[in-house]
């Protein structure tokens, strides 16, 4: 009873240290919200503020510096601008604000101080007090900040230890817990579970949707099949399947085995000339294959076509998963440089750098390989069938590409995430893996969708009016994908999504009635925060920086009727009246073959079966699938023209100068990364900014000595960034593997950028922020160097000087 009563009483004196450390707690979130204008997502808590800190503005925020309050929660570094709105609470909540960054996308956490630099782990122990702090994000962002001389040492150093205490990923279950910061709240899971999806794209996960693709496309003679519905047939697979109408339920069960994964032909998109695309992975010989199996096999493989059937081969000639992560990271090492080490490449190596990284090399093959099947599809009736030996990484990528090119819906926003919807996210693309958010299976990693999204820039850079999606979202999809919060990548497939949403739907069977298809999976937890999809855009973007994913498009016209004398009636013209229909080849290194034996991707060693009923093909057709490819590399070779039929495939320029690097993602980080890379003297200046002065003067030079630059000064119009008749405009100077430049109002030259050097961690604060210590900070000077080109469009800025026609003839440099 003594012992009770001792218990009770220490309990008793505690409760006012747990109750002051709560409303301690709750009082920090209180006054940082209405103090320092920080709007707090339901359950966030802040655990470390900093006043008086600078954070550096990028090329698209237009330079300079900005002053405010640092935070950080157990979700995210938030900066919260001195002169910024206030916000307000009666909007729906934003994950991230304009100029925060979520804890799972830091990677490095570097401090710079007198002379000095670090690389802070969990474990750190700092000797000095930093004057700048960078977090290098996964998605090859640097976000700078500075520290004010008159912010308290003890202010610098906590905020510093408790952001590398917070991002860094101790144990796999550490992405739940960072679910359940963002999301875990009672507020937040009622607020998600409101929210309604958007009518406006296809989800493609019921069969209704999948209809609706079929009524879009005209594909008749396809039917949706419900075979897969209990992922008994292949767990990779999506519920639903497209299948040729003639073929049965029962008999389309008989081909799931023949193939890895159980991943049989199947629909994806129907070309409005008639001809179909089809996935599938491998087949596999070590299974006997009955005369029953052929013909169902050929019925799927053919489907509604009875002419041809090209298999295109994508594992020999694309790159492997493992081939795409190395070159991803030596990109990234070339981009952002090695925080350990503190060196960066030589500039005049840089170029010769980035063609060995071999990502570019990527991203032209893609494409290469992108344009045939398009060429192919365009010839009409016929079908195409990709076969990767998974069916999971190129085959999505290629498959993608090709409706890009030729689908017009597929450039539009909502038209490009149905798009994803039905060729990733439904066809099984291990997301999960190929991210690895947890870090403890680099085997598996491969940014296999990001290669995707740089294919579809290649595209947009060289025909941007054909599209209606812009550079802006195609980066805000780049940098969601390493935010472990979004349903669309956290799985890999619809199975295991379903096992975590409990979605589980029913089927009927004439012996146990209807049951649910799936078993509840013991590791989910149905206190788990629901997931929202990435297409929710507004939980992550303000309405200004969503309005900034379309531009207007010209409606698209019906497409055309089809014309009589197309490639695929004069290869039939050969074939006699009374022979059976259907020939195969297989288009592999980009030559075509006639495989004799059925399936035509695999010829039969073991003598199981023999030939096919269908005729074998005639090799007098291969000359005109030959000239077909030849006719595209022509077209290839001279240059984009608007094509007048809208469903005309969009061929892309693959020469190395037309191939362009997309720098508003790669390199928006890269001034910093290199301004730590190369520190500075009060006397010298960052080598980049040296090369962009020369650079400077010598344009003014030339503007200066060119003929009738004072006489007829040009006029600026308003025209698209990149035409695309001036596509190879810029392939005469360096800036060839960039975007192209754009012209600049007429205004005052920029100023030289100053060579001062705080020896402090910041100057007094000012009315207008200060230059960056040794003349790193150009503010608006824009800078002009041949790593970086010119400011981009979404800068704002135009140019004053005279850029002389292409064909014109500059002076010599000996000429006084």
């Amino acid at each position: 009873m003594l012992t009770g009563s001792k218990t009770t009483f220490k309990v008793r004196q505690m409760l006012p240290d747990i109750k002051e450390r709560m409303l301690s707690q709750s009082s920090i979130t209180a006054r940082s919200r209405e103090m320092f204008g920080l709007r707090c997502l339901p359950g966030e808590c802040v655990l470390q503020r900093a006043l008086m800190v600078r954070k550096k503005l990028t090329a698209r925020e237009g330079r300079g510096w900005m002053s405010g309050t640092l935070f950080c929660t157990h979700f995210r570094v938030a900066f919260v601008p001195q002169d910024g709105p206030k916000p307000d609470d009666n909007t729906d909540p934003v994950l991230l604000g304009d100029h925060d960054v979520a804890l799972a996308s830091i990677e490095k956490v570097v401090v710079v101080g007198p002379n000095r630099t670090k690389l802070v782990s969990p474990n750190s122990s700092l000797k000095f007090t930093p004057e700048e702090l960078l977090l290098y994000c996964r998605d090859m962002r640097v976000i700078c900040f500075l520290f004010d001389r008159l912010t308290p040492d003890a202010q610098v150093l906590e905020i510093t230890y408790t952001i590398a205490k917070t991002y860094q990923p101790l144990k796999p279950g550490s992405v739940l817990s960072f679910q359940n910061a963002a999301l875990g709240s009672v507020e937040m899971k009622q607020f998600l579970s409101n929210r309604r999806r958007d009518a406006r794209m296809n989800w493609f996960d019921s069969a209704s949707d999948w209809e609706q693709e079929l009524e879009r496309c005209g594909a008749t003679g396809w039917r949706v099949s419900s075979v897969n519905d209990r992922f008994e047939m292949s767990t990779s697979l999506s519920r639903f399947i497209v299948v040729p109408q003639k073929v049965l339920d029962t008999e389309l069960k008989k081909s799931f085995a023949h193939f890895n994964e159980g991943r049989i032909p199947r629909w994806c998109w129907r070309h409005p000339r008639g001809s179909d695309l089809l996935r599938m992975s491998i087949f596999q010989n070590n299974i006997y294959h009955e005369k029953d199996d052929i013909r169902n096999l050929e019925m799927v493989l053919f489907g509604c076509q009875n002419s041809l059937c090209v298999v295109v081969e994508l594992g020999d000639e694309l790159p492997s998963p493992s081939d795409i992560q190395l070159a991803h990271s030596r990109l990234r090492t070339l981009c952002l440089g090695d925080v350990s080490t503190s060196v960066s490449v030589p500039d005049d190596k840089w170029l010769s750098t980035l063609e060995s990284t071999h990502w570019l090399d990527h991203v032209r093959l893609c494409l290469r390989k992108a344009s045939e099947v398009a060429c192919l599809l365009r010839s009409g009736h016929l079908t195409v069938a990709l076969q990767e030996p998974e069916d999971r990484d190129m085959s999505c990528v290629v498959s993608s590409l090709v409706q890009v090119m030729s689908d017009p819906h597929c450039r539009s926003q909502h038209g490009f995430q149905s798009l994803v919807q039905k060729e990733w996210v439904m066809a099984g693309h291990r997301f999960y893996s190929r991210i690895n958010y947890h870090r403890d299976n680099d085997k598996e990693e491969a940014p296999v969708f990001l290669l995707f999204l740089d294919c579809v820039w290649q595209l947009w850079f060289q025909f941007p009016s054909r599209f209606q999606l812009t550079g802006d979202f195609l980066l805000a999809l780049h940098d969601s994908i390493h935010l472990p919060l979004f349903s669309t990548f956290l799985g890999n497939c619809q199975r295991e999504r379903c096992k975590r949403s409990q979605n589980l739907g029913q089927s009927y069977t004439p012996v146990n009635g209807w049951r649910d298809a799936l078993q509840p999976d013991s590791s989910s937890d149905p206190s788990d925060p629901p997931l929202p999809p990435v297409w929710d855009w507004a939980l992550q973007y303000s309405a200004d920086r969503r309005a900034c994913f379309t531009q207007p498009v010209p409606p698209t016209p019906p497409p055309q009727p089809l014309l009589n004398g197309n490639l695929n009636m004069k290869l039939d013209a050969h074939r006699p009246a009374d022979s059976a229909p259907g020939s195969v080849f297989l288009l592999s290194r980009g030559s075509f073959t006639c495989p004799g034996n059925l399936p035509p991707w695999r010829s039969s060693a073991s003598g199981v079966y023999k030939k096919s009923h269908r005729r074998a093909p005639s090799t007098e057709n291969v000359p005109g699938l030959e000239r077909l490819l030849k006719a595209w590399k022509l077209t290839a070779t001279c240059g984009p023209q608007g094509p007048a039929d809208a469903y005309e495939p969009l061929l892309p320029l693959l020469l190395v100068p037309c191939m362009g690097l997309w720098r508003e993602c790669y390199l928006r980080g890269a001034l910093h990364a290199q301004a730590f890379s190369h520190p500075v003297t009060s006397n010298h200046l960052h080598p980049v900014e040296r090369l962009a002065q020369e650079v400077q003067q010598l344009q003014d030079k030339l503007a200066q000595l060119s003929p009738g630059a004072d006489l007829d000064p040009p006029t600026v119009t308003t025209e698209p960034r990149h035409a695309d008749a001036n596509l190879n405009q810029n392939t005469n100077n360096a800036t060839f593997l960039f975007s192209a430049s754009k012209p600049r109002s007429v205004g005052k030259a920029a100023p030289p950028p100053s060579s001062n050097r705080h020896v402090s961690r910041a100057p007094p604060p000012t009315a207008t922020p200060a230059p960056r210590p040794g003349g790193k900070d150009l503010g608006g000077s824009n800078k002009h160097t041949f790593l970086f080109g010119h400011s981009s469009v979404t800068e704002g800025r135009a140019d004053p000087r005279y850029h002389p026609p292409p064909n014109a003839k500059l002076p010599k440099s000996d000429r006084p």
